[in-house]
């Protein structure tokens, strides 16, 4: 048996999922039908537990192909019917046993729509896991105790120490300094196809790591995506990067870093954006997207007008279309595009792929400065 207790008291009683133990995290839900290993392994999810609304988890099992990174970095799992067992052609284990070999502490068995509806309506807030406990008030006390996400500086704590080399796929064409604030292996992964050498430097890279990368500096930079509150984050490298002019591309995290160094504040979303279905518009071309989001902050930009920066000229490129939060940004000097940001995941494993195009956006900015 397991116990889950929101901080406002909310109690739900399961299964043991996973690993034994008790946990604790900031309860967020994911409304993705599908991709949960690649959920499971994103470091965005550093200290959240993670609500999948689709009922039935776990069929496919989980294999060594699909991996974001190192290791599951979700605080705790829940999920409603768990897969009796795994069949697929690539599966090597199941979901449960994956959990339990990582300790990740889960519960099953319970009421998720209702969860969900409690999040969305009171907003994503701490919680705790266990299977130990029997008494949700002890537990409450617990939960009482944890650190929020608002303000939490936890970049750091999921980047890489050590800097390395993702090299091109066939023919290089550039050189890119990608800082990492939690990236996903499918993004260097994705640049590398296009041609680009990504060098993959710890977030506390400075200017001067950034422009000891390739011959003479970098072609482009990319800051990436990553857990926890982009007003803890030092900008100085990045501010220091667009007064070189140097290309530059940033996913989530690096979207909310991109906003603050050029001067806008960021906030917390009352429950955030989590899943592979969200529509967010292209202002630039007006097509719609269907897009994979894992942020609970945003930045706060004018939708309608276009901002004078002491880097040029900086505009909203991109909007959710289910609540107008700001889902790109575009930087212009002398209207010409110098640096360009979404706060969704365009790398998309496991999908969809409508914002690929991106990356080649990408190319095509570092082309036009070369």
């Amino acid at each position: 048996m397991a116990i889950l207790v929101l901080e406002d008291g909310r109690t739900f009683h399961g299964e043991t999922y996973g690993a034994e133990g008790e946990t604790y995290g900031e309860a967020v839900f994911n409304t993705g039908m599908t991709g949960y290993q690649e959920t499971l392994t994103d470091p965005s999810y550093h200290r959240q537990v993670v609500v999948m609304t689709a009922p039935h988890i776990g069929n496919t099992g989980v294999n060594d192909e699909d991996q974001e990174s190192r290791r599951i970095w979700v605080a705790g799992y829940v999920v409603r019917d768990p897969a009796r067992r795994a069949s697929n052609w690539r599966s090597r284990r199941s979901l449960d046993d994956e959990l339990r070999s990582q300790g990740v502490v889960g519960i099953s068995g319970i009421d998720t729509r209702a969860l969900t509806r409690h999040l969305r309506e009171r907003g994503a807030m701490r919680c705790g896991i266990s299977t130990t406990e029997t008494d949700p008030g002890a537990l409450l006390a617990r939960v009482l105790q944890q650190p929020e996400m608002k303000g939490a500086d936890l970049a750091g704590e999921v980047s890489t120490m050590d800097s390395y080399v993702v090299p091109a796929v066939g023919e290089k064409r550039f050189t890119v300094a990608a800082v990492d604030l939690g990236i996903k292996g499918m993004t260097p992964a994705l640049m590398a196809e296009r041609g680009i050498e990504v060098h993959v430097l710890p977030s506390t890279a400075t200017i001067s790591d950034v422009m000891a990368v390739g011959t003479n500096g970098p072609d482009g930079v990319f800051f990436s995506n990553g857990p926890g509150d982009p007003a803890t984050a030092d900008v100085s490298t990045l501010q220091a990067v667009l007064e070189r002019g140097i290309p530059y591309f940033g996913i989530c995290f690096g979207n909310q870093l991109f906003g603050r160094a050029l001067g806008f504040g960021t906030y917390k979303l009352t429950y955030g954006h989590r899943g592979i279905n969200q529509p967010v518009m292209d202002r630039t071309t007006g097509k719609v997207e269907v897009t994979a989001h894992n942020h609970g902050f945003a930045v706060d930009a004018p939708l309608d007008t276009a901002t004078e920066t002491p880097y040029g000229s900086a505009t909203v490129s991109h909007i959710c279309l289910n609540d107008d939060v700001v889902e790109g940004l575009e930087l212009r000097r002398d209207d010409r595009l110098v640096a360009f940001s979404v706060q969704y995941h365009p790398e998309a494993a496991a999908g969809p792929h409508d914002a690929a195009y991106l990356f080649d956006r990408f190319i095509d900015l570092m082309g036009a400065h070369a």
